[in-house]
């Protein structure tokens, strides 16, 4: 690793080694005092079941149940630390790689996969979940997240004092998202309007096929200084330290302390997406060294290390994993095609005279044909 920069793992908030050992960080080592052996097997049961899911979908993609899949392997500590940091009062607004956070949200995680079949845009009711719908566009959700976030302050649902009432933003983008004129826009209304929300920088190493080196010449964090927004790096395949630093930056938001800006240091272990072939731009060396980082593992090795991970817990969670690829798996098998029509519904909250005019002449267009074979 480079000494300084973007890829420096200086300054990174630590509270799990690579090989599993338990050290403090005297800023944050406090707002993970709290969790017990129940806590952390949560972590890892959690870590395992998405990846499982995860790994079932990159399968069916491949055998064409799936138009596409972006797998979020390697990045399940960065999405479950913070996840479990959340309240029901915060509401999250992810990018299109969160299926970790979705997990812990309650999201049903096969539901995600109706966007990837091509069948909706989403299939969760983001109220219920607090947790918004999948954004494609390489960072527009941050502007809609901002814009949340300076409601919920507008409507006394920040810095009250009161636990359940008080609630944050968190907005989850990756390191090329920064370079987006829409993040840096977000960056600057929620800095002057000292906006409750939490911007959630998973840099995984790459935007698409394009190193980090090549967006930034210093580490991402350092991007809030320009902004005078607090930010903090983490050690993103540490699932502890992850939950400390987001426990401590959702807090500062409910507080009415303004924005924060969290880089999670970790790497994308797959590909960006199942149309991108990783091979062509990076090593296998780089892929053994973050192998050897695994946030799963390294969550485990601690564990065991406490005698905290039975056989007979860590096998029924691996049953569980099995069951949910076996249920993802057929749930997306039994999808079939809807209707054609189904593509002006929920187009806008409000009927609109343009898209029942469409939808009419799409009707009569698909008659047509039927009109013709009753013809023939």
């Amino acid at each position: 690793m480079e000494a300084h920069g973007p890829l420096s793992d200086e300054g990174l908030v630590q509270m799990l080694t690579p090989a599993g050992e338990r050290v403090e960080d005297e800023r944050f080592s406090s707002f993970a005092a709290h969790l017990d052996a129940d806590d952390l097997r949560a972590m890892w049961r959690d870590m395992v079941l998405v990846r499982a899911f995860d790994t079932e979908a990159t399968s069916l993609q491949r055998q064409g149940q799936l138009g596409l899949w972006v797998p979020c392997l390697g990045q399940e500590a960065a999405q479950i630390g913070s996840g479990h940091a959340l309240r029901p009062s915060d509401y999250v607004f992810p990018s299109y790689r969160e299926h970790g956070v979705a997990f812990t949200r309650g999201v049903d995680l096969p539901e995600i996969l109706r966007l990837f079949r091509g069948l909706q845009h989403g299939a969760w009711d983001p109220a219920a979940h607090g947790f918004h719908l999948y954004t494609l566009v390489i960072g527009a959700h941050s502007l809609h997240a901002t814009g949340y976030a300076m409601a919920m302050d507008r409507d006394g649902l920040v810095a009250t004092g009161d636990a359940d009432r008080d609630g944050a933003v968190i907005c989850y983008f990756g390191d090329g998202a920064t370079s987006q004129g829409d993040v840096n826009e977000s960056f600057t209304f929620a800095s002057v309007n000292r906006a409750p929300i939490v911007f959630f920088v998973q840099n995984n190493q790459f935007a698409i096929s394009e190193p980090t080196t090549c967006q930034s010449t210093v580490p991402i964090a350092q991007r809030g200084d320009g902004f005078g927004i607090p930010s903090v790096r983490v050690d993103g395949n540490d699932v502890i330290a992850s939950y400390a630093v987001s426990q401590w930056a959702l807090r500062r938001a409910r507080a009415g302390e303004g924005p924060v800006l969290v880089e999670a240091f970790t790497y994308r272990m797959g590909a960006h997406t199942t149309s991108d072939d990783p091979t062509r731009y990076r090593t296998k060396a780089d892929e053994q060294y973050w192998a050897e980082r695994d946030p799963i593992a390294r969550l485990e090795a601690h564990l065991v290390s406490l005698g905290e991970l039975s056989d007979d817990f860590a096998d029924g969670v691996r049953a569980e994993a099995k069951e949910l690829g076996r249920r993802t798996r057929e749930t997306v098998r039994s999808w079939g095609k809807p209707p054609l029509a189904e593509m002006f519904q929920h187009v806008y909250a409000e009927p609109h005279a343009t898209v029942e005019a469409e939808r009419a002449w799409f009707e009569r267009y698909e008659a047509s044909f039927a009109d013709a074979e009753a013809r023939a």
